[in-house]
């Protein structure tokens, strides 16, 4: 993410969580995330990791792209690959393209994610639970345990699940994984 957008997601986690009348202590204490991380983060003075913003989107209800997103009036029926939103965890290497961003009236997004070989992201609950998900494996591999279940996918493989609970993305390598994401809100 470049600055302006760490500074528009700041924006957007502070008009969430004053919102909802909650101090910085109160969300540290649901999120378990540390009250200066989140203070740091408030200020864009640091980009969160993929985890961490996993938890605030559990903690606000929504999907992470819907924490992500600009609220738009009336969004475009063409989204050119020049304007889906990429947000990249730094720590990570994952890269996140929002290829059909969540808007009103649309209940499944699709996002585009890469994976650099050897990293792994985990998710400590759904973001919203029951969620319909399907994950596309386009390159590379892909290992993706949902609760206490592990699957591996090749290239052309589809996983399609309901999503409560803990998940983990784990790119094993020797290339990065690439795959596509169809997330519907129930």
């Amino acid at each position: 993410m470049d600055d302006n957008q760490d500074r528009l997601l700041a924006q957007r986690l502070v008009m969430l969580r004053t919102a909802r009348h909650w101090s910085l202590e109160q969300l540290s204490q649901q999120t378990g995330i540390s009250r200066a991380t989140l203070s740091r983060i408030e200020r864009a003075e640091t980009s969160p990791t993929a985890t961490l913003l996993g938890k605030l989107a559990q903690v606000f209800g929504m999907t992470m792209s819907q924490l992500l997103r600009e609220i738009e009036e009336s969004p475009p029926e063409l989204l050119t690959r020049a304007h889906q939103p990429v947000w990249q965890d730094r720590e990570t290497g994952f890269e996140r393209r929002s290829v059909s961003p969540p808007t009103q009236g649309f209940r499944a997004e699709l996002i585009e994610g890469r994976l650099r070989a050897g990293a792994s992201i985990q998710y400590d609950d759904a973001p919203v639970a029951g969620m319909q998900q399907q994950i596309w494996l386009l390159s590379g591999a892909l290992e993706y345990r949902l609760g206490d279940r592990t699957y591996v996918l090749a290239p052309g493989d589809c996983l399609r699940f309901l999503l409560n609970g803990p998940s983990h993305f784990y790119a094993p390598g020797p290339a990065d994984a690439h795959y596509a994401i169809v997330i519907c809100r129930t």
